[in-house]
């Protein structure tokens, strides 16, 4: 009986091979929308050669694979977005596959391939990003410029789009929705506060790469930048909220990476560019501002875990643990991230979902940002006029 089966196996393997020629195969495809940029990724049965290109009156992107097909059940009728019309697909040349994007203006694409993982298998992404305008933003009124401003927290939601994060085991829970509802939260808690106004690094159901996460936090001159996350650990009875800083060696990985680049980047520390200056006064330039920024994440993520310990568990036996995310890895705007709970452990997952439990998870984080600004308010600040 083994034999037999293992027989028809073959077989069965054999006559894929044939029919499909030995071509890479389009499963399906995605689509994630963001403010700037649109992604669209394509499942696809192995890695794929292909060659992208675009095309003017109208706008179209052209993505040629090689030796590839679409499977019989492949569909792109719904695929749109306010960057995409539509998708067309064709073989050509007999073995190669044609993709044609239909754009409603022009983009900058960028084409990537993605390893399988968890929860996908091999997939290329199409990243699709508005051109930029290259126009200067410029004060309204004279009293544009003598108003005292409020402070700026940026509040990252961590993950998004296809990285879903960690998945709960009981619910499906998924730590990309649960850390967008709590940012939203927090969001809306900061701007009802006089002299406090909050940006989202990501608004919807998309990823932003790390370290745009933290240009977004800087175009917006953020005074804070706070990461929301959700942990996940293979023991389920691991529980408890946690915050994080900047470990000493993250933090010098980063200064010798901004010290190497330092000729193509403007304003890198403080507003201070360091293209202009020797090594040795850009070194010192540097370690100033980061000594000045850990020093204040310290102190903000000191104010946030004595909140945090008042509604529930802290995790970890240090107060204020460190570690080398890349999204702490700012010089210049003081970075923490919070960790609010374990998604795999079921009682948390279920309390992360739901409304009141992320309202008082918010609230708690408010109210540690507000008691470190009123420690230590930006100078040119209400809240440091008050």
């Amino acid at each position: 009986m083994n034999k037999l089966l293992s027989l028809l196996l073959t077989l069965l393997f054999s006559w894929n091979a044939v029919a499909n020629n030995g071509q890479v195969q389009v499963e399906g495809a995605r689509i994630w929308q963001a403010p700037d940029h649109t992604r669209l990724v394509f499942d696809i049965s192995r890695p794929v050669d292909h060659n992208i290109f675009k095309l003017k009156k109208p706008e179209r992107l052209v993505i040629d694979f090689t030796n590839c097909a679409v499977t019989p059940g492949f569909q792109a009728d719904d695929i749109a977005s306010k960057h995409l019309k539509g998708i067309r697909y064709a073989s050509r040349a007999g073995n190669d596959l044609r993709v044609v994007l239909d754009l409603r203006q022009s983009m900058r694409p960028k084409t990537f391939e993605l390893k399988p993982n968890a929860h996908y298998g091999h997939r290329l992404v199409v990243d699709l990003h508005d051109n930029p305008s290259g126009q200067p933003k410029i004060a309204k009124s004279v009293s544009d410029i003598k108003h005292r401003r409020d402070v700026v927290v940026a509040i990252d939601a961590g993950h998004g789009g296809e990285d879903p994060g960690a998945i709960g085991p009981t619910t499906g829970a998924r730590e990309k929705r649960i850390t967008l509802q709590i940012a939203k939260r927090i969001e809306k808690l900061i701007n009802a506060r006089p002299g406090m106004s909050a940006i989202l690094t990501r608004t919807g159901d998309y990823y932003v790469g790390l370290r745009k996460r933290i240009q977004i936090a800087r175009n917006h001159k953020a005074d804070l930048f706070v990461s929301i996350h959700a942990d996940a650990f293979r023991d389920k009875s691991v529980r408890g909220a946690s915050v994080y800083v900047l470990s000493n060696r993250g933090a010098s990985s980063e200064a010798a990476r901004w010290l190497a680049e330092r000729e193509n980047a403007a304003d890198l520390v403080g507003g201070v560019s360091l293209d202009d200056k020797d090594d040795m006064l850009a070194s010192v330039l540097l370690d100033l501002s980061q000594a000045a920024t850990q020093e204040a994440s310290l102190s903000a993520a000191d104010q946030v875990y004595r909140h945090l310990r008042k509604i529930g568990k802290v995790h970890g036996r240090q107060r204020v643990q460190r570690a080398g995310f890349l999204v702490l890895k700012s010089p210049d705007i003081p970075s923490l991230l919070i960790e609010t709970g374990f998604i795999s452990n079921p009682t948390e997952e279920r309390k992360l979902r739901t409304p009141q439990y992320q309202q008082k998870m918010a609230a708690a984080i408010l109210q540690g940002i507000e008691r470190y600004f009123r420690e230590a308010p930006p100078p040119d600040t209400l809240l440091a006029e008050r």
